[in-house]
Parts: C-alpha cells; sequence; structure tokens
C-alpha cells in the first residue's frame, strides 16, 4: 500500500522560510512533487522533481521555492523562502509512477502573515 507522510507545515511571517519534507512508502517513484490549493482556488502545481534530478516549478515560485529528494529515502524536500501571503495554502505531497499512476498525502497547511 502507498502512503505519502508530509510534515514541516505551519505559520510563519512573510519573508520568512518552511521546509516541507514527505515520505513515500509502498513503492518507487518515477516524479515527486508538491501541489498547492488555496481556499476558494484549483489545485494548482508547485513544483516536481524527476528520480534524475530534473525538476519544474510553477513561475510563482521559481527562484524562491527549491526541491530536493533522497532516493535511498524515498523521501522530496520542499524548501521555501521569501514566503508571500499568497503562497498561503494546504500543500500536497504527490508521487508519480512509472506507468503514471499518482498517489497523493493528506495535505499539510501552510500559512504566511503578512
Amino acid at each position: 500500500q502507498v502512503q505519502l507522510v508530509e510534515s514541516g507545515g505551519g505559520l510563519v511571517q512573510a519573508g520568512g522560510s518552511l521546509r516541507l519534507s514527505c515520505v513515500v512508502s509502498g513503492g518507487i517513484f518515477n516524479i515527486m512533487g508538491w501541489y498547492r490549493q488555496a481556499p476558494g482556488k484549483q489545485r494548482e502545481l508547485v513544483g516536481v522533481i524527476s528520480s534524475g534530478g530534473y525538476t519544474n516549478y510553477a513561475d510563482s515560485v521559481k527562484g524562491r521555492f527549491t526541491l530536493s529528494r533522497d532516493n535511498a529515502k524515498n523521501t522530496v524536500y520542499l524548501q521555501m523562502n521569501s514566503l508571500k501571503s499568497e503562497d498561503t495554502a494546504v500543500y500536497y505531497c504527490n508521487s508519480r509512477s512509472w506507468s503514471g499512476t499518482e498517489y497523493w498525502g493528506q495535505g499539510t497547511q501552510v500559512t504566511v502573515s503578512s
């Protein structure tokens, strides 16, 4: 059974930093990453990273957020710097197998106060 367990969310002031972690168990996945959903909005891509370390970020977070992964630990990290109030959302970990099957974590709240 595949499980994604997120941690690291919380409340931070604008300009601050947070680091999210997601441990994936039950499989090995090519693509791992993060999406987010703000109140009243659709879920959107934050960024994804391949098993080879290639990354793709949403324009809104480029230069501020950094993805990394530890393949040995099946863990993906999202370092978020220079946080803005518009980054407030529930952040969801996502993993995608080579066959295209997707799995989601339960979500972790990130709140940025201005």
